[in-house]
């Protein structure tokens, strides 16, 4: 390695230093427990061109890569010349952060030496901001929640107070909300502060340099690996739960010699309910998917990102069009790396996972409309809980683990003390797993209440409740999720409104991974280790793998 190409690395490992303070100045400073607790954030560093060069370790891929294509378009929306040092921009517009209103996005401009030589910029979710709430209720964004277009968040250091009082009078937890802006804006301070730092130390005047060694580099490394996977086109097809009705996705996944393009032609049209996709967040996830396959350990920045194309008609519901209600965008969202592996199965038939519970079971709760009227505890709260993964090829899925979002399980302790909520229960559901040479990952059953004699309002907008993740190469499905009031009560559909009576104890099953291969190949010791650690049950272990007694 050339001394030049030394030194690049040496500060290319201090950026990704500086990315992950910046990232974690977010997480210690934020008020909202999904963004303190299960890290439900982005944070970057960009060049002066707007181009993502490195990205905090924690986050989410609909927060990341959607923010890598925000920056550039918040980066031409403001002009350069006129920004100032201390000057911080922001927008939650759903297509152009990332899906939905209730991510915000800032993006601040890094001064050295008088001059503007790249951005910092953060993600984050805020709890509530009016409207409907979160979920999938809302017949168009107005119905969602407040909508703030590209402004000027800070000028000069000072907040525009206007707006913070606007976002206050918007939100059932005005507290909170402002509490995680100025988390926000900690973190894009922190990033600037140390890529100054660091800029000085290595005698910096500009970052151009070490953009182009880190995206050229980046760009090369994923057109190499791209180069060594075979040519073709191939389709797949993933039916979801939908909300009153199935509903079809599409994908024809086509390797070139130095790109691939995944096109979302065929999908069916957007929902009159909240659960359509811009597509800036399907693309997110999408990529991310292929991104798990194709040159796993090269970076995610510009140069990585940029060999990968995601097109789709315009109305889709993979590409809803303003103003589409996008509110639980994540729900669809979350499942396009299923839909992108049915496709990279057929090309790389060893390699692919099996699907998994893919989306996130998130229980968004809040008190009653008339919960003031009656002096009941108000609050709004978003729960976060995850499924089993797919099992691959060679290894188990991973249970209660979150793929493709990345977001942590919410904590029981800090949710009790923060909500008017009662954990009964939280256990891995035994047989949940697809069976099969390899097993998929189990899901979890969570049981709640209301901590007070008061009822409680629930947002549901989940997936995997009719159509359970699908095995691998002769795999079995995972078990599907399972919602209801008391163990006895009927099942709930996937979507819609639930008010849960005082008194009452829902009980929420998340789903399983599917299994890899069929099941009369998995090693005895394997079965039997199942079993000993609860995952499997005896009679299935009979019953499905043929195990002695």
């Amino acid at each position: 390695m050339s001394p030049s190409h030394t030194r690049f690395q040496v500060m290319w490992n201090r950026l990704l230093a500086v990315v992950e303070e910046q990232g974690q100045a977010l997480i210690r400073a934020a008020f909202s427990p999904i963004v303190r607790e299960c890290g439900d954030i982005s944070a970057g560093i960009f060049d002066a061109q707007g181009r993502m060069l490195a990205q905090a370790v924690t986050g989410t891929p609909g927060h990341i890569n959607t923010m890598a294509e925000a920056v550039h378009i918040l980066r031409t929306r403001f002009d350069v010349s006129t920004m100032q040092p201390g000057d911080i921009y922001l927008t939650n517009d759903p297509w152009i952060a990332s899906g939905h209103l209730n991510d915000f996005l800032l993006m601040m401009p890094v001064f050295h030496a008088g001059r503007v030589i790249g951005f910092t910029a953060c993600t984050s979710h805020l709890v509530d901001l009016g409207g409907r709430g979160m979920g999938p209720e809302g017949s168009d964004i107005y119905d969602e929640g407040l909508l703030i277009p590209p402004c000027t968040l800070v000028r000069g250091g000072e907040i525009n107070a206007l707006l913070m009082d606007i976002v206050r009078a918007n939100s059932r937890e005005p507290i909170a909300n402002e509490g995680d802006i100025y988390a926000l804006i900690a973190c894009c301070e922190a990033g600037s502060t140390r890529l100054t730092q660091m800029m000085q130390e290595f005698d910096l005047s500009d970052l151009d340099a070490l953009s182009d060694y880190i995206i050229d580099t980046s760009r090369r490394g994923t057109i190499e690996a791209i180069a060594e996977m075979p040519r073709g086109t191939w389709h797949s097809v993933l039916r979801v739960d939908g909300y009153d009705a199935p509903i079809d996705l599409h994908a024809t996944l086509t390797i070139a010699d130095d790109h691939l393009l995944l096109d979302f032609a065929g999908t069916a049209g957007c929902s009159p309910k909240g659960i359509n996709v811009p597509l800036n967040y399907a693309t997110a996830y999408a990529v991310f998917a292929l991104r798990c396959i194709i040159g796993p350990d090269i970076p995610n920045n510009a140069g990585s990102l940029a060999p990968f194309r995601v097109q789709a008609p315009p109305g889709c519901i993979l590409n809803a069009q303003a103003p589409a209600p996008v509110a639980m965008r994540h729900t669809l969202g979350q499942m396009t790396p299923d839909l992108v592996y049915g496709c990279l199965s057929q090309a790389l038939p060893d390699v692919v996972p099996a699907e998994g519970a893919s989306c996130m079971y998130d229980l968004p709760l809040r008190h009653v409309a008339q919960a003031e009227d009656r002096g009941d505890t108000q609050f709004a709260l978003e729960l976060v809980f995850n499924g089993g993964t797919g099992a691959r090829p060679a290894l188990d899925g991973l249970s209660a683990t979150a793929f493709p979002s990345g977001v942590w399980g919410s904590q029981i302790e800090t949710t009790e003390a923060t909500a008017p909520v009662l954990f009964h229960r939280r256990e891995l559901r035994c047989d949940s797993g697809g069976a099969g040479r390899m097993r998929g990952g189990l899901g979890q059953r969570i049981e709640l209440s209301s901590a007070k004699n008061e009822d409680i309002l629930l947002f549901l907008s989940v997936e995997r409740v009719l159509n359970p993740a699908k095995g691998r190469d002769g795999g079995e499905p995972g078990a599907p999720g399972r919602i209801r009031l008391s163990e006895t009560g009927p099942d709930l559909p996937s979507k819609g409104e639930v008010v849960i009576p005082a008194g009452e104890v829902l009980v929420f099953e998340t789903p399983g991974g599917g299994g890899f291969g069929p099941p009369a190949a998995r090693a005895p010791s394997d079965i039997a280790r199942d079993v000993a650690t609860g995952m499997v049950s005896q009679e299935a272990a009979r019953q499905i793998y043929g195990a002695k007694p």
